[in-house]
């Protein structure tokens, strides 16, 4: 019985993860930065699978005692931390760089970023003294590459998921930490959406190929969950979203339709 943290989450990819993690027998800590929805989540999932194996805390990933109270409180609840997964991040709205916000420039690269290294931090510390632990890190657009207009401060970020695990993979070398890559495609979440004008040309242009590359949460996250759990070596990677899969679906896509938004267009 495994214990896990997830930062981010309370909804998303995260909540996902939770879920699947409590269906496998494991323990897991919910962490967000609002209380009332880690409160909900953790009342949520533990009316479901044992609230004896669901803890909780709000935590603000950008402040370095928090994360810490967040290690912390995951200690002394389920006595150690197995695995810890960086799920947490935010986007902006899609603009120029030149048309950006400052304060959301600063948000993306405080929470996506400098929240990211601090969170390695605390779950590197803690996982050498305890003489074990996996932390795994979540790729996005960007971090393979990827370039899009609106989306430099987003993109850059996750581009630096690479050398931050490079970095500490080389960091972790004979020790017995493991860090690790989760790559989960394109999943439709308010993440992915909600930076977007949904009556907007752009938006029906996104749309498409969503429709073909993307999937819903419940899909993904089985299969990354999965694959965490079978992982036991640092510098490994869990892909959802294969070369080989992406082509498949762009094959295949004039006969089979698929409409991931629905639901959302219509609510």
């Amino acid at each position: 019985m495994k214990s896990v943290v997830i930062t981010g989450s309370t909804r998303g990819i995260g909540h996902g993860l939770a879920e699947n993690f409590l269906e496998r027998d494991c323990r897991v800590v919910i962490s967000g930065r609002s209380p009332d929805a880690v409160a909900a989540a953790v009342a949520d999932l533990g009316g479901r699978h044992g609230a004896d194996r669901v803890a909780g805390r709000a935590c603000e990933i950008t402040d370095n005692e928090q994360v810490q109270e967040l290690w912390d409180a995951a200690v002394s609840e389920f006595g150690r931390v197995d695995i810890w997964v960086n799920n947490a991040g935010i986007s902006s709205a899609r603009k120029p760089l030149a048309e950006a916000d400052p304060g959301d420039i600063a948000s993306v690269v405080n929470v996506n970023l400098t929240g990211l290294l601090l969170a390695n931090r605390v779950a590197l510390a803690g996982m050498l003294a305890q003489g074990s632990g996996q932390i795994w890190n979540m790729e996005g657009f960007g971090s393979g590459g990827q370039v899009q207009p609106g989306m430099c401060a987003y993109g850059a970020t996750k581009r630096a998921v690479n050398y931050i695990n490079k970095a500490l993979q080389k960091e972790v070398k004979e020790t017995p930490v493991q860090v690790c890559t989760l790559s989960p495609g394109i999943v439709v979440t308010d993440l992915l959406v909600g930076d977007y004008d949904l009556e907007s040309p752009e938006w029906e242009k996104s749309k498409r190929i969503f429709n073909i590359l993307g999937d819903k949460v419940e899909t993904v996250t089985p299969f990354l969950v999965d694959g965490i759990l079978k992982t036991d070596k640092s510098g490994d990677k869990v892909v959802w979203l294969t070369g080989g899969k992406a082509f498949m679906r762009f094959m295949t896509a004039g006969f089979n339709k698929r409409d991931l938004f629905g639901d959302l267009e219509s609510a």
